[in-house]
């Protein structure tokens, strides 16, 4: 039945001509406003960090019957302090490579935990957090955020093994240029077990 009749009179209640919305369009209209922060606002970007955390285990460890080798050490980086790193100094060490971008949720996710590891393993580990952003941006970015970690920038192409059209990934080597670890996606990376596992293969 219509709120207000046809007579012209004009004399409708105002009460009978309120628009009542049902629980299912608010419902509709809060997931709208959600999904418009989420992808569309620094919300969005605070609300897939917080996820990603949520959501990060410790990496798992890759058995020496299937492990590979990285083959080539020719690589080359820029510092943060405009020198040149020779991945070929990072032969017959451990190492760490992270592979990640300001913009990344998931690659802020996990940053804490690797700033921790590094932190702690920083003098016995060579740590590279790769990323192709402009070192300006980086370098404010992570002074903003109070991470203290070496970021380098590729001047040629990664060797194919760690190559990755996608972030974050990471890799392990132990000091024969083995591929211990090889994790896409978020993780925990200062878990006991990633402590272990990096214990092992720095007295090796």
């Amino acid at each position: 039945m219509p709120c207000c009749n046809n007579s012209g009179s004009g004399d409708c209640l105002l009460s009978a001509c309120v628009v009542k919305i049902s629980k299912n369009q608010i419902y509709n209209l809060s997931l709208l406003v959600f999904a418009v922060l989420v992808l569309f606002t620094p919300v969005g970007t605070a609300v897939k960090v917080w996820v990603n955390r949520l959501v990060a285990v410790s990496p798992f460890r890759t058995p020496e019957e299937h492990r590979e080798n990285i083959g080539s050490y020719h690589w080359d980086l820029r510092t943060q302090d405009g020198g040149i790193y020779d991945f070929s100094n990072a032969r017959d060490k451990v190492v760490l490579i992270n592979f990640w971008a300001t913009w990344c949720p998931p690659c802020i996710a996990e940053m804490p935990a690797l700033h921790r590891l590094y932190k702690d393993y920083g003098n016995k580990v060579v740590f590279l957090f790769v990323t192709g952003e402009d070192p300006e941006t980086v370098r404010e970015f992570l002074r903003r955020k109070e991470w203290d970690i070496p970021a380098y920038f590729p001047l040629t192409s990664a060797p194919e093994k760690i190559y990755s059209s996608s972030i974050p990934v990471t890799w392990v080597l132990n000091k024969k240029g083995d591929i211990v670890i090889g994790k896409k996606g978020v993780a925990a990376w200062d878990s006991d077990e990633v402590r272990d596992i990096l214990d092992v293969l720095i007295a090796e």
